[in-house]
């Protein structure tokens, strides 16, 4: 297994030198800034990932002023109250991606954030409440309680909030499986817990974050080169 320092510097070396990746990796937000964050984004930002999901990211952020306008800004009080009426007006509705199949998951996903309000006050309090030791049991959590969550839904949803996570991305899988810690089934108990060891152990090394980490190992791999 590689230490990160070796790995630090293959991504240094790719991206042309320590400066140039440093302007590549993303910010994460504080402890605070997490708290702050409404339960309406959260069910905003999943049903944005939703339909980006096997679509072409750029139409869905072009139309998205006009998903915010069809869903109400996406206020967990409202889109619970969606009935077969308003799903039908909505796979109409030219101001949006009228994807019935992914339009249906919205009254889901709000039901399971006012259930995390209920139970925690709010999405973000029960975020921060998760240990990020075991963070792909949130990403399970999601998947298991709300609709179309799996895969890298969730974790593509807190980076987008800036919330600290890794992703597991193509290059990430072969750069854990080249390397020994993978070699179990990527979406299996197994292999998500190989994953999550695996970055854990990097963390202890690095002292970095999980966003940091993730996004340096995909810059080690695969054909980014600079």
């Amino acid at each position: 297994m590689e230490n990160f320092s070796q790995l630090y510097q293959r991504a240094c070396q790719r991206k042309g030198g320590e400066a140039a990746l440093k302007a590549l990796l993303s910010p994460v937000i504080s402890d605070q800034a997490l708290l702050r964050i409404p339960d309406h984004r959260f069910l905003a930002t999943f049903t944005q990932t939703i339909f980006q999901s096997g679509f072409v990211w750029s139409v869905v952020r072009n139309k998205w002023p006009g998903f915010e306008e069809a869903f109400f800004g996406f206020e967990p009080e409202k889109m619970v109250l969606l009935n077969d009426q308003h799903i039908e007006r909505l796979c109409q509705d030219s101001r949006i991606i009228r994807a019935r199949q992914k339009i249906i998951t919205v009254p889901v996903n709000a039901q399971l954030m006012l259930s995390l309000e209920k139970q925690y006050g709010s999405v973000a309090d029960f975020i921060s409440q998760w240990p990020t030791s075991n963070w792909v049991g949130l990403w399970q959590y999601f998947k298991q309680h709300g609709s179309r969550l799996g895969g890298n839904i969730t974790p593509y949803t807190l980076r987008k909030l800036g919330i600290d996570t890794f992703i597991l991305t193509k290059d990430v899988e072969s750069y854990l499986r080249g390397h020994g810690y993978l070699d179990a089934g990527l979406t299996s108990k197994k292999g998500l817990q190989q994953c999550q060891d695996a970055f854990n152990a990097l963390q202890q090394q690095s002292g970095l974050s999980l966003t940091l980490l993730s996004q340096i190992i995909a810059y080690s791999v695969g054909d980014n080169h600079l």
